[in-house]
């Protein structure tokens, strides 16, 4: 067995040593909860809802989060906006998203280093370093890719519900309810189809009802959203709410638009369609249809023919 076998097999074993030591220290109950669950003594621990092992996670991956996460005030900033355009507000998800961009970007190195020098010794240095540094920079960029794919799945969530909620929203104030009331109205109906836009109004609400002036909690809706058309909502009401016109009619004319925008990206997709599936066609349906077509064809003029040459020589 050669030094590297042994270096990878001791990677190996504090992988996953560390890896069983985190779960114990994580799901584990602590030794003195256990001494009083034993005695029969319940001790009501005051938190803000969050879970126990959430909070051991955070606590754990604080250190490791350090070695990236940004220092500047604007940056964190910049930071927490994705992080709740995305959806996630706790003030722990920066730290959880960081500490795994670390983890991958230096382990994923050296288990490619270590795998390739087990499986084939004779691996150039510069093959060798071009797999490390992809995988480190695959590690890096791993936790933006996926954090871009919900930050887009929640938007598209949002923008093809807020038209209906735009609806809602127009009966309501036309009904007679004032924009706090019909806000609520819509985020307790609109929970029925879209959890996200309910949650996000709902939101609003709870800011309304805390004190916060109507176009703080809008633009801070537009703010969380990331959307176009809701930030464009958000600075129609404001502008209707300041100048003193007609809310309804507002909200009428914007659902529109947003119907006639969803409609045209609809359109759009549709559109794409033949020019998606060319080459789906060209490289995988169409070799097949030959296949199936022409292979009989291909094999009767082979058994017919052959002979013929064959005699004619």
């Amino acid at each position: 067995m050669t030094l590297l076998e042994i270096g990878f097999l001791g990677l190996v074993f504090c992988m996953v040593f560390g890896l069983a030591l985190f779960a114990f220290r994580v799901l584990g109950a602590s030794p003195i909860q256990e001494r009083l669950n034993a005695v029969g003594i319940s001790v009501e621990v005051p938190g803000d809802g969050t879970p126990s092992w959430l909070t051991k996670v955070v606590a754990a991956a604080g250190p490791v989060a350090k070695l990236s996460l940004p220092d500047a005030e604007a940056e964190n900033s910049a930071v927490r906006v994705r992080f709740m355009t995305a959806g996630f507000r706790q003030a722990s998800a920066p730290i959880i998203f960081f500490a795994t961009k670390t983890v991958l970007a230096l382990g994923l190195p050296l288990v490619v280093f270590f795998a390739m020098s087990v499986k084939s010794g004779s691996s150039s240095t510069t093959v060798m370093l071009f797999y490390v540094l992809s995988a480190a920079t695959f590690g890096n960029y791993l936790p933006n890719l996926v954090l871009n794919k919900m930050i887009k799945q929640r938007q598209r969530e949002i923008f093809e519900n807020f038209p209906d909620a735009l609806d809602l929203m127009t009966i309501c104030v036309e009904a007679g309810l004032g924009m706090d009331a019909a806000i609520a109205r819509v985020a307790t109906e609109i929970c029925l189809k879209s959890r996200v836009l309910g949650d996000e109004m709902n939101l609003v609400t709870l800011e309304l009802r805390a004190g916060s002036s109507k176009e703080k909690a809008l633009r801070g809706l537009a703010t969380r959203t990331g959307v176009e058309d809701v930030d464009a909502l958000v600075t129609m009401l404001i502008q209707a709410e300041r100048f003193g016109t007609s809310i309804a009619a507002s909200l009428r004319i914007q659902s529109e638009l947003l119907r006639t925008k969803r409609r045209q990206r609809a359109e759009e997709m549709a559109a794409k369609i033949a020019l998606k599936l060319l080459f789906p066609l060209i490289f995988f349906i169409f070799p097949s249809l030959l296949v199936v077509l022409m292979g009989p064809a291909f094999i009767q003029i082979y058994r017919v023919l052959l002979p013929t040459f064959a005699g004619n020589q």
